[in-house]
């Protein structure tokens, strides 16, 4: 039995290595035969790799296993890519940037190859930003500044977290989200337009805050609902042409008797 693992693992071992030797031929021979992938520098890759990131990120809220294959295998392209670029410049290669991925892992898991004990997820969680901020002069410096805004409100809240700057009881957050959509009430009502910008701000970051505090994803929670309001109002656009009227000729009252009907389906 043991020699059985041992012959499939090894055959495992080999198809792996074997698909990341083809995909590195392949890289080497796009780079050098073809016309558009010569051209390419770090900065023309850049949006590319955003663009499929939200891709994947797409793939994994629908569920889509066929299709998060997918848009794995174009990320990893890029990553593949850049490193091809690096090699060209002398800078580094894409073994250099696995050894160091290696490093940095062993490292950031002492609870595993050291020993440090751990609890939970959150002393796991703490430890690492703990790690990360070695070196550095402040506990945010590691937050990107192009983070969707969504997303570094998520962050910077989770790295505070790191540190104990957080609520002692998760149900205090409330009294924060009252008291800032208080203040928007009473900018709204003297119409100070900035006033009002900061206050709409504040309100969101303290609702941020309270989705992390209860385990929700903020990011996700309000895609999802993107996609639930798009789905309901397609379904309003259809309802409304069967019945040959347009919507800027329907009533407020009759779209909503169809927008309730998509709540129910």
């Amino acid at each position: 039995m043991l020699f059985l693992k041992k012959f499939f693992f090894i055959k495992i071992m080999k198809n792996k290595l074997k698909a990341f030797e083809n995909i590195i031929k392949i890289m080497n021979e796009l780079r050098s035969k073809c016309p558009w992938d010569k051209k390419q520098t770090f900065k023309s890759l850049r949006n590319l790799t955003v663009e499929e990131t939200f891709e994947l990120s797409q793939a994994i809220l629908d569920g889509d296993m066929k299709n998060i294959k997918e848009e794995l295998g174009d990320l990893f392209l890029h990553i593949i890519f850049y490193s091809k670029i690096a090699s060209e410049l002398g800078e580094f290669d894409i073994a250099d940037v696995i050894n160091s991925l290696c490093k940095k892992l062993i490292y950031r898991h002492p609870h595993i190859y050291s020993d440090v004990k751990v609890e939970n997820e959150e002393d796991v969680k703490k430890n690492w930003e703990e790690l990360k901020l070695k070196g550095k002069k402040s506990v945010l410096e590691g937050v990107p500044k192009n983070l969707p805004a969504l997303i570094k409100a998520n962050r910077i809240q989770e790295k505070a977290r790191a540190i104990g700057f957080d609520w002692e009881k998760r149900e205090q957050v409330w009294a924060k989200v009252k008291e800032e959509l208080k203040e928007l009430e009473y900018e709204i009502e003297n119409q100070n337009k900035k006033e009002m910008e900061e206050e709409f701000g504040d309100l969101f970051f303290s609702m941020i805050n309270a989705a992390r505090l209860y385990g929700i994803d903020p990011e996700n929670a309000l895609e999802k609902t993107n996609r639930k309001f798009i789905k309901r109002f397609n379904f309003l656009e259809k309802e409304s042409n069967k019945k040959g009227v347009s919507l800027k000729e329907m009533s407020l009252e009759e779209m909503d008797i169809i927008w309730n009907k998509a709540k129910k389906l």
